[in-house]
C-alpha cells in the first residue's frame, strides 16, 4: 500500500514537470535546433523642439518615410523673424560706421602726410643756419655731435628740473610770507603794488588830456588825479624803505629773487625746448599723429561693434533654425503626437521615428541551453503576420547573468528554470516587420 501511494507521488510529479516544461519559451526540436518567441522591436528615436510655440506647418503623417534633414513640422517665428530685420539692419549700420571710420583714418593721415611735408620743407631752409651757429667757448664739440632726439631729450629732461626748481621756490616764498614777522611787509608790498598800477594809469591818463583841443578842464581834474597817485606812491615807497632794515624784509626779497630767476630760467628751457621742436619732432606732427592714433581707435571700435552686430545676427539665425523641426535620421514615423495650432514646448517629445531596416527581437534560453548560443550564429524568424514566409537573423548579444531567478540557486532543477536573454538582430529591408509584431525564432544549433 505505501509502494502505491509512491508511485502515485511520482507520477504526478512527473506530470507536473511535463506540463511546466511545455510552458517554457524555449524548447527543442527533433534536430537539436532551439525554438523560442518574442517581440519586434526597433531603433526608435525622440524628436523634441527645442524652442517652444504654436505649431503652424505640419509636414508627415505617421507611417511616412524621412530622410534625415526632412523638415517634420516648423513653429511660428513671426516675432524672431521681426527681431531678424532688425538685426540685419544693425550690421548694416555697423557696417557703414566701419567705413567712415576708415574714411576718417585715411582724412587724417593724408592730414599728417601734408604736415609732415611742411615742417620738412621748414627745416631744409633752417638746418644750413643750424650748422653754422657758433657754438660757446665752454663747448668741446660740434654742433652737429648729438642727434636732434638727444638734444630734445635732454632738454626735456632739463624743462623738468626747471619746473620742479620754480615749484619749490613758489612754496619757500608761501612759506616767508606766511611768517607772522612778514606780515608787516606782506600788506605794505600790497599797497605799493597797488600805488605803482594807480601811479601808471594816472600819469598816461594826464598825458591823454594835455592832446585834447579844450583839455583845461580835461587836465585839471587828471592832474588832480595824478597827484593824489604821486603822493599815495611816495608814502608806500617810505614805509617800505622803512621796513627794508628788518631781517624779515630781506628775507621775502630773497625769496622773491629766487622765485624770479628760477621762473626765467624756466621760462628760458621753455622757449630752448620749442626751438628744438622742429622737423618730425614738431607740435604740428605730434598732434596730426595723436590724431591718427584716435582714428585708428575709432576704426577699431567700428569694427568691434561690427562683429558685436554680426554675432547678434548668428544667434537669431540659429534661434530661427531651431523653429524648423527636422528628422534627425533616416526612418520612420511611428506616432506624430502635435497638430496645427497646438502650442508645444522645449523638450516635449513631438514625433517619434523608428529606424526599422534592422530590427531586433529579445528571447530567453534557459541555462542547459545557454552554451549552445555563440556570437554570430543564425536564426531564422517567422511571423504570424506572414505566414509561409521566414526571414534571417543573426545572434548578437548573449547575456551572461541569468534573469527571472535567484542567482544563488544550486539545484538541478532551479538551473533547468534559470534563463539567459539573447538578442537577435535582423536584417528588415522591406520594412515588413514592425515594432510590437509577435514572432517566433528558431536558433539552428549545428
Amino acid at each position: 500500500m505505501k509502494n502505491k501511494k509512491v508511485n502515485w507521488l511520482v507520477c504526478v510529479i512527473l506530470i507536473l514537470l511535463a506540463s511546466a516544461c511545455s510552458g517554457l519559451p524555449i524548447n527543442g526540436n527533433n534536430n537539436g535546433d532551439i525554438k523560442s518567441s518574442g517581440r519586434i522591436s526597433a531603433l526608435q528615436v525622440d524628436v523634441a523642439p527645442e524652442v517652444g510655440g504654436i505649431v503652424s506647418v505640419i509636414d508627415v503623417e505617421e507611417g511616412n518615410m524621412v530622410m534625415a534633414g526632412d523638415v517634420l513640422f516648423r513653429i511660428d517665428d513671426t516675432l524672431l523673424k521681426a527681431q531678424y530685420k532688425q538685426a540685419v539692419a544693425m550690421v548694416g549700420v555697423a557696417e557703414s560706421s566701419v567705413e567712415s571710420a576708415n574714411a576718417q583714418l585715411a582724412l587724417i593721415e593724408l592730414q599728417l602726410e601734408l604736415t609732415l611735408q611742411g615742417v620738412r620743407q621748414q627745416e631744409r631752409v633752417t638746418i644750413k643756419s643750424v650748422w653754422e651757429k657758433n657754438q660757446p667757448d665752454d663747448f668741446d664739440l660740434p654742433v652737429w655731435y648729438f642727434f636732434d632726439t638727444e638734444n630734445l631729450t635732454a632738454i626735456e629732461q632739463e624743462v623738468d628740473a626747471a619746473a620742479e626748481a620754480l615749484a619749490f621756490e613758489l612754496e619757500n616764498l608761501n612759506a616767508v610770507l606766511g611768517n607772522s614777522s612778514s606780515m608787516d611787509l606782506v600788506a605794505i608790498e600790497e599797497r605799493l603794488a597797488k600805488a605803482q598800477a594807480a601811479y601808471q594809469i594816472a600819469d598816461q591818463t594826464l598825458d591823454q588830456t594835455q592832446s585834447a583841443d579844450d583839455r583845461e578842464t580835461l587836465e585839471d581834474f587828471a592832474q588832480g588825479l595824478f597827484d593824489e597817485a604821486s603822493a599815495e606812491l611816495d608814502a608806500a615807497q617810505t614805509e617800505y624803505g622803512r621796513v627794508l632794515t628788518t631781517s624779515a624784509a630781506q628775507d621775502v626779497l630773497d625769496a622773491r629773487s629766487r622765485v624770479v630767476v628760477a621762473q626765467r630760467h624756466y621760462d628760458n628751457s621753455l622757449d630752448y625746448l620749442a626751438q628744438l621742436q622742429v622737423g618730425e619732432q614738431s607740435l604740428l606732427v605730434k598732434v596730426a599723429k595723436a590724431a591718427v592714433t584716435m582714428a585708428e581707435t575709432g576704426v577699431g571700435q567700428a569694427e568691434a561693434n561690427l562683429r558685436q552686430a554680426q554675432a547678434a545676427l548668428e544667434m537669431i539665425e540659429i534661434q530661427l533654425d531651431k523653429f524648423i523641426v527636422k528628422a534627425p535620421v533616416d526612418g520612420i514615423i511611428l506616432s506624430r503626437n502635435l497638430d496645427v495650432g497646438e502650442m508645444i514646448i522645449p523638450g516635449g517629445v513631438t514625433i517619434v521615428i523608428g529606424q526599422l531596416e534592422e530590427v531586433h527581437l529579445t528571447v530567453y534560453v534557459p541555462e542547459d541551453k545557454y552554451g549552445q548560443i555563440q556570437l554570430g550564429q543564425s536564426v531564422t524568424i517567422t511571423a504570424d503576420s506572414f505566414p509561409g514566409e521566414s526571414f534571417d537573423g543573426q545572434v548578437i548579444r548573449i547575456s551572461d547573468e541569468a534573469e527571472f531567478t535567484p542567482r544563488n540557486v544550486q539545484t538541478v532543477e532551479g538551473r533547468l528554470a534559470t534563463v539567459y536573454a539573447v538578442e537577435i538582430l535582423a536584417p528588415n529591408p522591406d520594412l515588413r516587420l514592425k515594432p510590437g509584431m509577435p514572432a517566433d525564432v528558431v536558433i539552428i544549433v549545428h
